[in-house]
């Protein structure tokens, strides 16, 4: 289970995962926006275990559910 609401805690954050939902980032980019940070490790399972397609399609339901 992807802890979205620490990925999205803050606007640099949730500006960087729109992006990669929308398809203006890749998923390198999201992985390096969020390395050496506490929510690194999620964002990287997150891309590992999913890939990059499917995790555009849950980053998409997230931030949706969110209201962003």
């Amino acid at each position: 289970m992807i802890n979205w609401s620490g990925i999205l805690s803050n606007r640099k954050s949730v500006k960087a995962v729109k992006q990669f939902a929308t398809g203006a980032s890749s998923g390198r980019e999201l992985y390096s926006t969020f390395a050496n940070t506490d929510n690194g490790g999620e964002v990287r399972s997150l891309l590992r275990e999913h890939g990059v397609t499917y995790s555009r399609r849950l980053a998409r339901k997230a931030l949706k559910r969110r209201g962003y």
